[in-house]
């Protein structure tokens, strides 16, 4: 039976993430639910186990009703996110003129490197981080440098000192590309934190463009800072969409905004990448923003019960299994390397997502459960996999279960 949690005016709201059997599930023809045999449950990419947002879903079905499937215009997709930044974060002084639509977060965070950086330019990332960050880069024809995080899943201050100086050597507009949240590892960067990275930003000369997909997920405990709003960050961009905070990575739609420093280099972005967007994008993620707060508010709840039942499982099936709990989105990253479990590499190639390799290997092809290896995240992630806990209490039971009977026959098979 679905879980019901109670709504601001009393009355019960449903779980998200328990709205959805398996065999429902399994009708989607997503990458998630396509990528595996039948058998596997898929705890890997970031698409959440929900059904559309209500405002969503009404938005759309008028969209479609109406025909309204032309060309998208206007400024209600950056109006909405403004309000929604200012209400939920304090952020007060957003201007929808310093915004622009791009056609998601990635292809946004490439044509803004082409804005600020030359070919060949270095761009700092903190590993572990998003594979595509060094894909896309290097597609770019840019350089990776990587910063690693510190050993509590911090970013590194000292280490981004160093990969800064080493930045400039590499040419003479550097950047510094950043997860805020971080994903893999769900930190949320306090407001000191990106205090200290404008400044040494600043003292280096590296522009800053903050990946913040992943936003609205900050969970209870734990408050997300914009990066623009922070001291020293006037010349940076940043990023972000209602694509993983209410499920909508099909609908493509994301905006880029500027600080008022780098509103200029905004106005520079080519033509044709405004035409990327879909115009039914723009209206699922301007109704999400608008509209989707109470379903998000219940998501959050959601995800917050199911990251402590995560931490249960693992204590049970899992007892050597290190785990941070995330302070948001929705993924865990798992430090399985005292498992003892051939990684199979001794080091791996970050970016090539397709690539499952050590532990995530092992779970795939002994407890047919799918998640993200950890090599393909940079340096640190050897030994390590990604679980996506946007899913139901019973799918995530079943999962972990798994993996811990599978951990029993690998160690009873090699003795």
């Amino acid at each position: 039976m679905a879980s019901a949690v109670p709504s601001a005016n009393g009355s019960t709201a449903q779980n998200p993430l328990t709205r959805l059997t398996l065999p429902e599930l399994r009708q989607r023809t997503s990458v998630k639910w396509r990528r595996y045999a039948p058998d596997v449950l898929p705890l890997w990419v970031a698409e959440m186990d929900v059904p559309l947002a209500p405002p969503v879903a009404d938005a759309l079905r008028s969209a479609i009703d109406l025909g309204d499937t032309g060309y998208a215009h206007g400024t209600a997709y950056a109006e909405a996110l403004g309000d929604f930044a200012a209400q939920r974060w304090g952020w007060n002084d957003f201007r929808v003129d310093h915004t622009t639509v791009v056609p998601d977060v990635m292809m946004g965070i490439v044509e803004v490197l082409r804005l600020v950086t030359d070919p060949g330019d270095a761009v700092v990332v903190c590993s572990p981080v998003y594979p595509p960050f060094y894909a896309f880069v290097s597609h770019a024809g840019r350089q990776v440098i990587e910063a690693p995080l510190g050993p509590d899943q911090r970013m590194d201050l000292a280490a981004l000192d160093e990969a800064f100086r080493r930045a400039r050597e590499y040419g003479r507009r550097p950047a510094f590309l950043m997860c805020n949240p971080h994903n893999p590892t769900g930190i949320v960067h306090r407001r000191n934190e990106l205090e200290a990275i404008a400044e040494l930003a600043c003292r280096h000369g590296l522009r800053v463009i903050s990946d913040e997909i992943h936003a609205p997920l900050a969970l209870p405990g734990a408050h997300f800072t914009p990066y623009l709003t922070v001291a020293g960050a006037e010349n940076a961009f940043a990023l972000t969409s209602a694509s993983k905070a209410w499920n909508l990575a099909g609908l493509k739609a994301a905006l880029a905004v500027a600080g008022p420093q780098a509103a200029a280099d905004l106005n520079r972005m080519p033509e044709e990448v405004g035409h990327g967007p879909s115009h039914l994008g723009i209206i699922a993620h301007t109704a999400a923003f608008r509209a989707g707060g109470p379903w998000l508010d219940l998501l959050l709840d959601g995800l917050d019960t199911n990251r402590t039942l995560l931490e249960t499982l693992l204590a049970k099936h899992l007892p050597s299994v290190r785990y941070h709990r995330p302070e948001g989105t929705y993924l865990a990253w798992l430090d399985c390397t005292a498992l003892g479990i051939d990684t199979g590499r001794s080091d791996g190639e970050p970016g090539v997502v397709s690539d499952v390799a050590g532990p995530a290997k092992m779970f795939l092809d002994r407890a047919r459960v799918a998640l993200s290896s950890g090599h393909v995240f940079g340096t640190g992630g050897v030994g390590f996999v990604r679980l996506n806990f946007a899913t139901s209490p019973a799918i995530l039971t079943d999962a972990v279960t798994r993996m811990g009977h599978a951990v029993e026959v690998h160690h009873a098979s090699t003795g």
